[in-house]
């Protein structure tokens, strides 16, 4: 283990604090963290969004069972997640998407079927969060893991860029179009796992817009909503799978366009869009962009463009 992440109380974060104080940790400022420590190879961060704070190193174990548990959290959970979350050893899929906050690329929606023995195993391999991970590389390495895994179900849905537009257009709304997808896959991993009975994914702005999307369907497992999905195991894996394909899409078109397609929906991504429009024309953008984003009015010059991510 090599990275972990735990939230915190405010009585926690001071503990931690001078238990880094205590054991000679060198502190320095970081964004929006409340507070940062080093020792050694060990990264100790508290943030202020929660609070929370994430461990990097390759003592992060030992950190964790030596201090950071029995003296700042109190309880001992590493090592007992059968005890502390038994549903995320329960047979369910986990399902996650890639790219929708992204002005260029597909939207990717997978799916994942777990059980204890494949959770278990998962863990093992480090399957965390897509978001926690920096390097391509090491997403494709972990998807290769979860592919490898005996037992372990996986979907995945890719709207490419054109066919997302299209979409979108018909559905005038972005969290219908992530229902469909999330249906889809739901859809198609219950066909393959028609024993599994509940389904778990990151909670929607409107709930009952996904709910209606399985009905319609006639999908009648139970669906679980809710907020930091990914830290169940199965979903951890689903966003490892939609983040591979989508950065497989990405690396693959920016070599056709002779351009390099930044991720995000930042100044960098108006700056490509412009080249991009500039190399191949405007007709260009449906191609590779969610026409539907500010930045496409902003680079051609229109008006009444809705707002990044309609949700």
């Amino acid at each position: 283990m090599t990275s972990h992440t735990a939230p915190l109380t405010s009585a926690q974060v001071e503990k931690l604090r001078r238990a880094l104080e205590n054991q000679g940790y060198d502190f320095e400022t970081k964004p929006h963290a409340l507070f940062s420590a080093r020792k050694g190879k060990l990264n100790v961060t508290v943030y202020q969004k929660g609070p929370k704070v994430l461990v990097q190193g390759k003592d992060t174990e030992d950190f964790i069972r030596f201090t950071l548990e029995p003296e700042v959290l109190g309880e001992a959970r590493l090592g007992y997640e059968e005890i502390h979350e038994p549903e995320m050893f329960a047979p369910h899929f986990g399902i996650d998407e890639s790219g929708k906050g992204d002005y260029f690329g597909p939207l990717v929606i997978a799916g994942v079927f777990t059980d204890a023995t494949i959770t278990r195993s998962l863990m093992a391999a480090g399957i965390m969060d897509s978001k926690r991970v920096t390097s391509a590389a090491r997403i494709r390495q972990l998807a290769a893991a979860i592919r490898a895994t005996p037992g372990c179900t996986a979907e995945v849905v890719s709207i490419g860029p054109e066919r997302y537009n299209e979409m979108h257009a018909s559905f005038r709304n972005l969290n219908r179009l992530l229902a469909w997808g999330h249906a889809r896959v739901i859809e198609k991993l219950a066909a393959a796992r028609p024993d599994c009975p509940r389904a778990l994914s990151d909670q929607f702005a409107r709930p009952e817009v996904l709910q209606r999307a399985l009905r319609e369907k006639g999908l009648t497992l139970q669906l679980e909503q809710r907020t930091k999905g990914e830290s169940d195991t199965a979903v951890a894996a689903a966003s490892i799978l939609a983040r591979e394909r989508f950065v497989d899409w990405m690396d693959k078109t920016s070599s056709a366009c002779g351009l390099k397609l930044p991720l995000g929906a930042s100044a960098e991504v108006m700056k490509a869009a412009r080249e991009l429009v500039a190399l191949h024309g405007s007709e260009s953008l449906c191609k590779v962009a969610k026409l539907h984003f500010r930045t496409t009015g902003e680079v051609l010059g229109t008006a009444g463009q809705p707002a990044d991510g309609d949700t």
